[in-house]
């Protein structure tokens, strides 16, 4: 579950000195949607920081015993989870981790999670309690099944059949997002309503109803995630302050210490294989 490795596509199973790392030879069959398989390797206790970042996160359990999540909420074990855009401070307890870990872009969260992104918002939410029984049969199919190939095409499947019929994003909404992904998350809100012939109110109504964020809480997440990266990748704060569009390095700090729960120079000296 190292945060850098989601979503990215590198050969179908490398290994790190921890973790064993699957993903799905071909990738998947819908847009926006990324899986990888991880196992712990050597057996030893997980204690991580879950970091906000602009996709939903689910989790697939598949060890014999459930993760904990500490957060706002208190302790809760879970054998699933799904982790909001802006989950809030929290972490992740667990011995032996074995899981599959998804990958959403809004626009696939909101046709595959089945409830209304809004609902998500802030929190770590048990999976069980979004997908009931679908969930934990899933969960036990992967369980009974020892090849990592054959644990992400049962679950790419999985996700298949959910889209079958479901209902997509609006299509300005989705656009709008893409916009400010490729901008980085530095873009003018204005700028965004103009381009899909909306006023500001009726984008930041739809985008808010079926993104779960505002426009400008996503722009703000956009640009910490790619702040972040730097971060753990070892780059200077101020560096990073004015290489991600931020007013200075104080406006840096206020927005990791408002997503992130600690300072730069905390999220700097965090392990990238202690963070999801």
């Amino acid at each position: 579950m190292p945060r850098d490795d989601v979503g990215d596509t590198p050969p179908e199973r490398t290994a790190h000195d921890r973790w064993e790392v699957a993903r799905p030879l071909g990738g998947t069959s819908l847009d926006g949607v990324r899986m990888a398989g991880f196992r712990d390797r050597t057996g030893s206790g997980l204690d991580m920081r879950v970091l906000p970042q602009p996709a939903v996160i689910v989790v697939i359990g598949l060890g014999p015993d459930p993760v904990t999540v500490e957060s706002a909420q208190g302790h809760r074990p879970l054998d699933g989870l799904v982790a909001s855009l802006s989950p809030g401070p929290a972490r992740i307890h667990g011995e032996g981790v074995e899981c599959v870990e998804v990958a959403l872009s809004p626009p696939a969260a909101y046709t595959l999670l089945g409830v209304s992104p809004l609902e998500l918002d802030g929190s770590i939410t048990g999976l069980d309690d979004l997908w009931g029984r679908h969930a934990r049969l899933l969960r036990e199919q992967l369980a009974d099944t020892a090849s990592w190939q054959e644990r992400l095409t049962l679950t790419d499947d999985f996700l298949r059949r959910r889209a079958e019929g479901a209902p997509p994003m609006a299509v300005e909404v989705a656009a709008a997002w893409d916009a400010i992904v490729a901008g980085r998350g530095q873009v003018r809100i204005d700028d965004l309503a103009t381009s899909c012939g909306w006023s500001r109110k009726r984008l930041w109504a739809r985008f808010s109803a079926q993104v779960g964020l505002t426009p400008k809480r996503a722009a703000m997440l956009v640009r910490f995630d790619h702040a972040a990266r730097a971060l753990l990748a070892g780059e200077r704060a101020g560096h990073v302050a004015a290489a991600c569009g931020y007013a200075d390095q104080p406006h840096l700090h206020r927005d990791v210490q408002a997503l992130a729960g600690c300072t730069p120079g905390a999220l700097a000296g965090l392990t990238t294989s202690n963070e999801t």
